[in-house]
């Protein structure tokens, strides 16, 4: 068992590495342009960003109002109104960029995981088929179960996909 676990462990260590080294390419191949629209996203999401806002809105308020001794440079809020849907327009176009490219990852990933699926339906299948024989090969009662025929057969994606959307209508 110890030799399972050594090999199996070999195995997730060159699938996780494998993962690693093909994030670090991903980041390696990111233009400037989207370096810096994912530095600016993720500064956005952070309490750092909501805390500089308390300070710069509060403190824009607090003056505007007239509790500090400071002369009103808006006293009708107007330009903070406009700085703020202003920096929200911007704000959303850097997270919509991220968000697009991180769609596109999941997509590449998506269809990764549907190529090992089919690959390991595949090869259960074949196995299934070559189990089969060996046990009738036997005589074991097991290998005339039914539910073998509809197992041992492929399934074509394009079959499954059809049937999930006539079920969707």
């Amino acid at each position: 068992m110890a030799q399972t676990e050594s090999s199996l462990n070999r195995v997730v260590g060159r699938n996780i590495e494998a993962l690693l080294e093909k994030q670090r390419q991903t980041e390696q191949e990111k233009n400037r342009q989207e370096l810096v629209a994912d530095a600016i996203t993720r500064f956005a999401g952070s309490m750092r960003f909501v805390y500089v806002h308390l300070i710069i809105y509060g403190l824009w308020v607090v003056i505007n109002c007239g509790v500090l001794p400071i002369k009103r440079f808006d006293p009708s809020f107007v330009m903070l109104a406009t700085l703020a849907s202003v920096e929200s327009i911007f704000l959303s176009t850097f997270i919509l960029i991220s968000q697009n490219r991180m769609q596109a990852q999941a997509d590449k990933r998506a269809d990764l995981n549907l190529q090992v699926s089919l690959l390991a339906e595949h090869e259960v299948t074949s196995l299934i088929r070559l189990v089969r024989k060996i046990a009738e090969r036997m005589d074991v009662d097991e290998a005339k179960n039914a539910e073998l025929d509809e197992l041992e057969q492929d399934v074509h994606p394009e079959d499954v996909l059809d049937e999930l959307e006539a079920n969707h209508q």
